[in-house]
């Protein structure tokens, strides 16, 4: 579903001469395409959504560290033209969680599968992992947990 909105407003964007909205879906679509590719390499079959969004944070995550080098080497108009980017990329990622959010949640998890985790301790990474990562970076969520 979130690759047939990008598709689509990959289209629209076309339409409207938006030249920097079209080159970043493009790109967006070609590394869902690789991913798609990679993941099933005789038929190419679709990515789910949540993989789609995986694909989607390692873009946003690549162009946010090519603004900071971009800022370093004090190249403005790079690093707008990524900013740019990164903002178009960002309205189909959903809403970060802020640290007392992401705190409450883990905490929820954590009592949620009590069983689970005096069997083994250290399967509460995996399942906070799996429900929290298109969330929170995964850098909080094990700083959360290492607590």
């Amino acid at each position: 579903m979130l690759r047939q909105q990008l598709q689509t407003d990959q289209i629209q964007a076309l339409k409207n001469h938006d030249k920097i909205k079209l080159e970043t879906l493009r790109y967006v679509l070609s590394e869902i395409k690789n991913k798609e590719i990679e993941k099933n390499p005789p038929a190419g079959g679709e990515l789910s959504d949540e993989d789609t969004l995986t694909a989607l944070q390692k873009v946003s995550k690549r162009l946010e560290e090519a603004i900071v080098s971009f800022n370093k080497a004090k190249r403005q108009d790079l690093a707008k033209e990524y900013q740019d980017q990164l903002n178009i990329i960002k309205t189909y990622l959903p809403a970060k969680l802020t640290d007392e959010q992401l705190k409450k949640a883990v905490e929820k998890i954590k009592a949620e599968n009590q069983e689970t985790i005096q069997k083994n301790p250290k399967a509460i990474i995996g399942i906070c992992m799996k429900q929290l990562r298109s969330k929170a970076e995964p850098k909080k969520i094990m700083k959360l947990l290492s607590q």
